[in-house]
């Protein structure tokens, strides 16, 4: 499957021609986005519309600008918003796992109980499946965090793609590592940014 992932547009219309662009000229199976399509929501109604309209479904976290409940909202409001916060979604061969908000926590215990209590068990039922793992922050300790010299992703996150089989991690949050990817083991992570990049999962 061929998805357009990005994240953190926070409302860039110059962001939003480029991904329209996108998936005209590449025809993407579907969306996926790691949070901050706002700043914190301002014009989200505005921005949503214009996300909903690329008639593709959008497997969607919120970030650190944005309210889960709002991303409820939307998902019921537009039809090609999956909202995927502590919950999946398969499509096609392909496990999607959620989780959004946060990005300034080295230790997420309300991520680590969402592991424990269900994403453990979803991988387990869906071990044939390409497993995507989307956060809106990055883990910890690889190109994805680093700012300067020091390392400020998430430490439960790390520990929980070093445990599982996760095949792809695709986040953002740090708008210095826009672009980047790096690997967690057999795990690779991208930061896809708010002009998108097309993966083959």
């Amino acid at each position: 499957m061929k998805i357009l992932a990005f994240t953190d547009i926070h409302g860039s219309v110059s962001a939003l021609k480029r991904l329209e662009q996108k998936v005209k000229s590449q025809n993407p199976g579907l969306l996926v986005c790691a949070g901050d399509i706002s700043m914190f929501e301002r014009g989200i109604l505005k921005i949503s519309r214009r996300l909903n309209k690329l008639n593709k479904k959008i497997v969607i976290v919120h970030g650190n600008h944005e309210d889960s409940t709002t991303f409820r909202k939307l998902s019921k409001l537009f039809k090609n918003f999956v909202f995927i916060h502590k919950t999946h979604f398969v499509e096609d061969n392909v496990l999607f796992l959620g989780y959004g908000g946060g990005g300034f926590a080295l230790v997420d215990r309300e991520f680590e109980k969402t592991a424990d209590a269900k994403f453990k068990e979803i991988i387990k039922q869906n071990k044939d499946k390409t497993i995507v793992l989307v956060t809106h922050a990055p883990p910890y300790k690889t190109k994805l965090d680093k700012i300067g010299k020091n390392y400020c992703g998430n430490k439960s996150i790390r520990q929980f793609i070093e445990r599982n089989k996760v095949d792809l991690l695709i986040c953002g949050h740090l708008h210095e590592n826009f672009g980047k990817e790096d690997k967690i083991g057999k795990t690779k992570i991208i930061n896809p940014g708010p002009f998108g990049k097309i993966i083959e999962v």
